[in-house]
């Protein structure tokens, strides 16, 4: 007899999450498993799950994840529907939520760069962990994550599992894109070169691309840019050279500007905000390199996204982000200007490092699928529902 799971979907559309939700759901559905899965998520999200199976479920919530009320507003939604499991897929439990249910821990941030410190980083922790503590089972996206999760949240080892993401199937060349993709090779680079002149690119450049955080270290990015600058200023190649960062809430952190002015690069570095993935696919397929220097990641999907793009790699030696790249990319200290500078030239002036990259990236890439993801995933879904049912 199959089981009744309810997945929270309100990040669907998120970039991060969304990606997870996203392709988790169609790895499942590729199981042809008897289970009924329920899609709690927003009504103008519908189009979403669009292709899924007749055993997928949609069933609207409108509420979001946050306020005081929600601790108990989305449990008693998720009394009502009476599933077996409950899979909240990011660490944000509400209060009242009932038992059984898993969560997914992509990174823990919120507490370790966002906590602050006094009586409000406490009751950050925990409530946290008393939302990890009520799991049957806590996923954890990386072994730099479960490290975190068991040593920073005090969670049991053997109740948290590693069970990797992969990345989406849209930045792959294996697989039919939408558009023009769908058309062939000529089309997509005819698509491609008109992406590009409507951002008015028509110049070499390193691209960074993610969200606008404090542990991206995109200031110390924009520093080494310029110390690169300097360097090349001799090889005609990069005389032209430019660093676009792609991302959201640019204006909630002014120290990236306040960066590219004292450095008096403004205008070699261009700030685009939010794309949509079609766009941001063209962007890693034409950057010159991907530059990803951050402080702390749980898993680290960019590099990743670059890799399946052909783009070759330059990423931070710290948390995950070894683990995830491996050997497929060139890597940095992230504390050190100099030495990402440094990381940034090799890849530019030394070809045949360039060549090994992308070609080892490609084939990292390959270790990491969403079948298998959802395949474990699957496997946590029954072994928790056992577990509560033997008591």
């Amino acid at each position: 007899m199959g089981l009744k799971i309810l997945l929270d979907a309100r990040h669907v559309r998120d970039f991060g999450y969304g990606t997870y939700i996203r392709n988790l759901l169609r790895g499942l559905a590729g199981l042809k498993t008897e289970h009924e899965f329920l899609l709690a998520g927003y009504k103008a999200d519908q189009h979403e799950f669009d292709g899924l199976p007749a055993n997928f479920r949609r069933v609207p919530y409108e509420r979001k994840d946050e306020g005081l009320v929600e601790e108990a507003a989305f449990p008693l939604f998720v009394r009502q529907q009476k599933p077996d499991l409950t899979h909240i897929p990011l660490a944000r439990v509400a209060a009242l939520m009932p038992r059984p249910y898993v969560v997914t821990v992509h990174d823990l941030s919120s507490l370790i760069i966002e906590g602050g410190t006094g009586w409000r980083g406490e009751l950050r922790q925990v409530y946290l962990r008393r939302g990890l503590l009520r799991a049957e089972c806590v996923m954890a996206v990386s072994e730099s994550t479960r490290h975190d999760v068991v040593t920073l949240m005090g969670i049991p080892e053997e109740r948290v599992k590693r069970i990797y993401g992969a990345v989406d199937p849209r930045f792959t060349h294996q697989l039919p894109g939408m558009g023009a993709r769908s058309a062939g090779p000529e089309a997509w680079a005819h698509e491609r070169k008109r992406v590009l002149e409507r951002y008015q690119v028509q110049y070499p450049f390193l691209l960074y691309a993610g969200t606008i955080r404090p542990q991206k270290n995109i200031p110390r990015l924009v520093e080494a840019f310029a110390l690169l600058k300097g360097e090349l200023r001799e090889a005609e190649e990069w005389q032209d050279l430019r660093l676009i960062i792609i991302g959201d809430e640019i204006s909630k952190f002014p120290a990236v500007r306040k960066a590219v002015i004292q450095s008096r690069i403004e205008p070699y570095v261009r700030f685009l905000g939010f794309v949509p993935l079609d766009t941001l696919r063209v962007f890693y397929e034409a950057a010159s390199a991907f530059v990803f220097p951050s402080l702390y990641e749980g898993f680290g999907m960019p590099p990743l996204e670059a890799m399946a793009a052909g783009t070759p790699v330059v990423c931070s030696n710290t948390t995950s982000l070894p683990e995830v790249v491996g050997e497929a990319a060139e890597i940095v200290s992230p504390d050190n200007v100099f030495d990402i500078a440094r990381g940034m030239k090799e890849v530019l002036l030394n070809e045949e490092r360039r060549v090994e990259l992308v070609a080892k990236g490609h084939e990292r890439c390959r270790h990491f699928r969403w079948e298998d993801t959802a395949r474990e995933v699957l496997g946590v879904y029954e072994s928790a529902a056992r577990q509560r049912a033997a008591g």
